[in-house]
């Protein structure tokens, strides 16, 4: 096995946007660097993805030109390409080129993808990492299943085997309803290819995205088949005349054959709402409430509708849409964001919510970005107005999905648990001269709630209190999401404490005693330079990665039972003596 240090996953990221691939994979492990860059928009003269993602992660590697003019020699040699690449027609219009690639539907950036893993020969990517609407395994209508089946075939030609799913974020906690297609890809000679013994043992429990997002089969949606043919005839030919897809959302495909079923999402941890990531009303500027003059016109675009129409050959009919709730659910995710959610007209897709003060509201940018999961003010940026930052957002993904299945992909790669130092909720801040403290000068401070979670304790599950040590002390104090708390040596863990049966934690901190309650999501073996990389400390140690929950209103100081450093008890216990 690779030494840690040698755990480098080299990645070239296109069609980037603002870096939520980027902020994602750097969330999963520090083993993912981004050597290069592409994002440019067309027909547009202002570039504000980029610019966003220049002051984020600096201009090294950045490229802000057409993909399509851009040479596959201009690109870095790399071990992991992502995108999230638009939704087109991927169908193929001519024959294979004299220089062997495809020509496909002029503008169709999928095929600049295959373009450049094609060139790059021998020295192409070991995994492919991509995004895409949901509808992409269902489309075209007319040709059900026929884009899904040119790109899956195209990749099994390039020597990858490719496992995909169709992924809801709120199904796994994530604070936004955006159902979106994720599809990892690896070559046949890679450490996961061969890896793999049946493919539908590893779409359903085995592979990457199962373990990342674990799910059931759907009863009697197993579907089994072969892509043939050259990806012209895939084209031409592919499920034509058929009604359906015979893509289920989630399945495998491993040199042209296809594994697929129908997924029940399985999840059972903490979740976020639409109200769980509002800032205190106090801190939304004015021009974001709805005046009692516009409310009616919010009221008639959110409700049901019949209107009588006439169309371009004269042929009356009755246009006709349902209601949508008014104002927006809060104690729920929130529906999909899309590029329109700026701007302050009317509209039934924008999200609307009603202040404790009784007014309504559009989402300030901040609350967007929250959706998507990225760091607060990520797009603030003074060349980016507030309505392209929603743009910006309605374009993005939910950075917690892709940190799932990168972590994932790193176990798979190296055979261990990964480590960042860079959650996906810390700001990212390439450029220091870029000035975000906007309200600097004002002498009372503005409330702006941190993204909450809703959960219900268990009072009978197991409560793991530890002492945390001098050197560690300061990183507890400071609350945070996500949190490793190491333990001593493994040998001097007490051995009565049972591992698998421990859900909740409470660090001990000495002299205050116990204030945070967190959710233990993983116990494993690791070290403390994984935290404290100066101290170069390898020794093996437990490893406890927490999820926070809640804190007491002050600290309160217990007994610990084992040498002063460790209690095992019950959540209830502890609770009621502590009040």
């Amino acid at each position: 096995m690779p030494k840690k240090k040698d755990n480098i996953i080299r990645v070239v990221e296109l069609f980037a946007g603002v870096g939520g691939f980027r902020i994602g994979l750097e969330g999963a492990s520090d083993a993912y660097q981004t050597v290069w860059n592409n994002q440019w928009e067309p027909s547009t003269q202002h570039q504000d993805a980029s610019l966003v993602y220049t002051a984020r992660f600096g201009t090294k590697g950045h490229s802000n030109k057409d993909i399509n003019l851009v040479p596959t020699s201009d690109i870095p040699d790399h071990d992991l390409l992502v995108g999230g690449f638009p939704c087109q027609d991927y169908s193929v219009a001519a024959s294979l080129s004299r220089s062997g690639g495809i020509e496909g539907k002029k503008g169709v950036l999928w095929w600049q993808i295959y373009r450049i893993l094609l060139e790059k020969g021998d020295k192409r990517p070991k995994y492919v990492f991509f995004e895409n609407v949901d509808r992409l395994i269902n489309s075209p209508a007319k040709q059900r299943g026929r884009d899904f089946a040119i790109i899956l075939s195209s990749l099994a030609d390039l020597g990858y085997v490719v496992e995909w799913r169709v992924i809801n974020a709120a199904d796994y906690g994530m604070p936004q309803r955006r159902r979106r297609t994720y599809f990892v890809g690896f070559l046949n000679d890679s450490v996961v290819a061969k890896k793999v013994k049946e493919i539908n043992d590893w779409t359903l429990f085995d592979g990457i995205l199962a373990k990342a997002f674990p799910f059931t089969q759907k009863d009697g949606t197993i579907s089994e088949f072969d892509i043939e043919g050259e990806i012209q005839d895939v084209s031409a030919n592919f499920n034509k005349g058929k009604k359906d897809s015979p893509f289920g959302d989630a399945g495998m495909m491993m040199n042209r054959h296809v594994f697929s079923v129908d997924a029940e999402p399985v999840y059972d941890g903490t979740r976020q709402t639409l109200g769980g990531n509002l800032v205190d009303e106090d801190f939304v500027p004015e021009e974001f409430f709805i005046s009692e003059k516009e409310l009616p016109k919010w009221q008639y675009e959110k409700g049901p509708k019949k209107i009588n129409r006439v169309s371009k050959e004269g042929y009356e009919y009755v246009f006709s849409e349902g209601g949508m709730a008014f104002p927006d659910y809060l104690d729920r995710p929130s529906r999909t964001m899309i590029t329109g959610e700026g701007g302050t007209a009317p509209s039934r897709f924008k999200h609307v919510v009603q202040t404790p003060s009784g007014r309504y509201r559009r989402l300030i940018p901040l609350e967007l970005e929250r959706l998507n999961m990225f760091p607060d003010n990520h797009t603030l940026h003074p060349e980016v107005s507030d309505g392209r930052r929603a743009f910006l957002m309605g374009n993005a993904l939910v950075c917690g999905v892709i940190e799932q299945i990168g972590k994932s992909l790193y176990r798979f790669v190296f055979d261990e648990e990964p480590v960042s130092s860079h959650p996906i909720h810390i700001q990212r801040q390439a450029k220091p001269m870029l000035n975000l403290d906007l309200f600097g000068d004002e002498e009372t401070a503005l409330v702006i709630n941190k993204p909450t979670k809703v959960y219900k304790l268990d009072m009978n599950k197991r409560l793991l209190i530890g002492y945390v040590k001098p050197d560690n002390q300061q990183y507890f104090l400071n609350i945070e999401p996500i949190k490793l708390y190491y333990t001593g040596k493994t040998k001097t863990f007490p051995s009565t404490i049972a591992l698998n049966k421990l859900y909740y934690f409470m660090p001990y901190i000495k002299g205050k005693g116990v204030k945070d309650l967190y959710l233990i999501r993983i116990a494993r073996i690791g070290n403390k330079a994984q935290i404290h990389p100066e101290s170069n400390d390898d020794e093996p140690r437990l490893v406890f990665e927490l999820e926070y929950l809640e804190s007491l209103p002050d600290y309160k100081l217990i007994h610990l039972d084992f040498d002063r450093t460790y209690t095992d008890t019950v959540l209830g216990r502890v609770m009621v003596e502590i009040k």
